[in-house]
């Protein structure tokens, strides 16, 4: 009796002999068609739930592995290493014995990344590969994919049977090229051709996104450098202004009137203002590029201290304002960079005697402790903060005060001057030796800085 699904027949069923040795009727016929029938409909059933099953299967498969190709590809962006990950993959899930990926340029076709090959690419000059050659023109040109059986007296040295190119898109051009080349008789199935077209895809993006980062960290390295050449061209004409302001200020050609010594006064106040600014567009510069140089040695907080206490001496005089220095006799030394550390502490207790009030306190203070604000930072760190009484910061500001160039909208604020650079060049210059920069602040009744700083091992 024929098993029938859809008027084909997917087997039989047979059956021979009656136990009594009587022939089958007609009965016997209808009966076991009939359970054919069914039978026929539940195996049919059964094939396909296990093929959808086996599809399903084969689905979440594949979503996993590009699941751990995306962060693989999304952890770095660095387009070299996003070449590799993406050869890696095809090669690993193709079976490949050999295989390049290829950039499309405006001239040529650049090998970025290969594996399998020997010798075979030393013709290739400086890694360019010509178009004619394994259908890679036809590739770039339609943007489709393509495989060629290699005929057996036409064998590559390294035994390559079938050769595969794989077009990575990008919007309607081709940017780059997956080839292929495997040792198997038969053409890649139709099921591995779908995964490395959806891998192109994927590579598509973040090769795409690596060329988009490295085209911004170009122009960022074109800006700083940039203001760093205007800083430092703007340097030695500011010095020689001061100069000359500061001898006419002593009356070194000559007497000045009380006009002309108000004049050179508010010449010099702005002098500073631009040397300010210079150095800390230097410094921005160089910490963007990554060129700023930190001399780690061990120091002692008190002498950076006392330097602190020199610089700004005149500022807090002019406030009448008093700045209280409370450090224990027993503080450890610290591993930091001297000079950079003063600018911080310089910077904070700079900005306390800014914001606040003639006749108010500034304190700076210290201690030696566990480091429970950074798990991964040094074990042991000296937590140093600068608390003032001046006119705090608002809530809103608080969101933005390590951002480079803010400066508040708030009157008060508004009238000490300040280039909206020097938190963030304090941020970047503490963390850079292994600390951390916090703040708590209440509006209109004060502020308080910390820091912490790694104590010096030994």
């Amino acid at each position: 009796i024929p098993l029938m699904v859809k008027e084909k027949v997917i087997g039989v069923i047979e059956v021979i002999n009656r136990k009594d040795g009587s022939p089958f009727t007609t009965d016997d016929q209808e009966l076991l068609s009939a359970f054919a029938a069914q039978a026929g409909v539940a195996i049919q059933n059964a094939r396909l739930y296990t093929n959808t099953d086996q599809a399903l299967t084969a689905r979440v498969e594949e979503l996993q592995v590009m699941q751990r190709i995306d962060r693989e590809l999304n952890t770095s962006l660095d387009i070299s290493r996003a070449m590799r990950i993406t050869l890696e993959w095809a090669m690993r899930q193709s079976g490949a014995t050999a295989g390049l990926v290829i950039m499309v340029q405006e001239a040529s076709l650049q090998i970025m990344a290969s594996q399998g090959y020997t010798n075979e690419l030393e013709t290739c000059a400086e890694g360019r590969m010509p178009s004619n050659q394994f259908m890679l023109d036809e590739v770039v040109e339609s943007g489709t994919p393509r495989q060629l059986t290699v005929p057996r007296k036409r064998l590559p040295s390294r035994g390559a049977r079938v050769q595969t190119v794989i077009p990575i898109r990008r919007e309607t051009s081709t940017t780059g090229l997956i080839l292929l080349e495997s040792s198997l008789a038969e053409p890649y199935r139709e099921e591995l051709m779908s995964f490395l077209l959806r891998l192109s895809d994927h590579a598509s993006i973040a090769i795409a996104n690596a060329q988009l980062y490295a085209a911004v960290q170009a122009a960022n390295l074109a800006k700083s450098e940039f203001v760093s050449f205007v800083a430092h061209e703007l340097k030695n004409p500011m010095t020689s202004i001061k100069g000359y302001t500061e001898l006419l200020a002593v009356g070194a050609v000559g007497p000045i009137n009380e006009a002309q010594t108000n004049f050179l006064s508010t010449i010099r106040s702005n002098i500073d203002r631009m040397n300010t600014l210079i150095s800390d567009l230097n410094d921005v510069s160089k910490i963007e590029v990554g060129r700023m140089r930190l001399d780690f040695k061990a120091i002692r907080l008190a002498d950076v201290v006392d330097e602190i206490n020199r610089s700004t001496r005149k500022q807090i005089e002019e406030k009448s304002q008093n700045l209280n220095i409370d450090l224990p006799q027993d503080l450890p030394l610290l591993w930091a960079d001297r000079v950079r550390l003063t600018q911080v502490l310089v910077n904070l207790v700079s900005n306390a005697n800014k914001y606040t009030d003639k006749s108010g306190d500034i304190v700076l203070s210290a201690e030696r402790t566990a480091n429970q604000w950074d798990p991964q930072g040094a074990a042991e760190v000296v937590h140093i903060w600068v608390k003032d009484n001046g006119i705090g910061i608002s809530d809103e500001d608080q969101k933005k005060i390590f951002q480079k160039f803010f400066r508040s909208e708030d009157p008060k604020t508004r009238e000490a001057p300040g280039t909206g650079l020097g938190l963030n060049i304090t941020r970047s210059l503490v963390e850079m030796q292994g600390g951390k920069i916090w703040f708590d602040s209440e509006y209109r009744v004060g502020t308080t800085f910390h820091i912490t700083v790694p104590v010096a091992e030994g």
